[in-house]
């Protein structure tokens, strides 16, 4: 049994889909982070067969729950405070996105406008369909 040391204070990413914890510690731009982070791949669950966690020794301030909420809103965020979960996130799908997708519409304005925000904003809740602010390209 692998044993990761527990976490004093700090924030935990649980039931990520297994595979995907890669994709999340890439869009919440943890390599930037000067704290310690550690990632567990493919650990057993009963709820999900096989899941992703990644611990954080950092306060909730540096995850984005909405780039959370739109990789996967199934993932619990537990707050770590004295070695006890003092509080769990629920996630959701966030209303619109800021910076994390890019439109690929070659017309649009933030195509030529280098400065601009790229904005999606959710269209289809049950699909998951976002959709970019300026010219409404869905995001694929």
């Amino acid at each position: 049994m692998l044993n990761v040391g527990s976490l004093n204070d700090g924030v935990v990413l649980d039931h990520i889909t297994a595979g995907k914890c890669m994709e999340v510690y890439h869009y919440l731009g943890l390599d930037k982070l000067d704290c310690q982070v550690a990632i567990i791949k493919n650990a057993k669950s009963e709820k999900m067969g096989r899941k992703d966690i990644i611990k954080i020794e950092s306060p909730l301030d540096v995850v984005n729950l909405d780039i959370l909420g739109y990789l996967d809103h199934n993932i619990t965020v537990n707050i770590i405070h004295n070695g006890e979960i003092s509080e769990k996130k629920i996630l959701r799908l966030p209303k619109t996105i800021k910076n994390v997708l890019k439109c690929r519409n070659p017309r649009c304005i933030t195509s030529e406008e280098q400065g601009l925000d790229q904005i999606f904003v959710l269209t289809d809740t049950d699909r998951q369909i976002y959709r970019c602010k300026y010219c409404d390209e869905k995001f694929k």
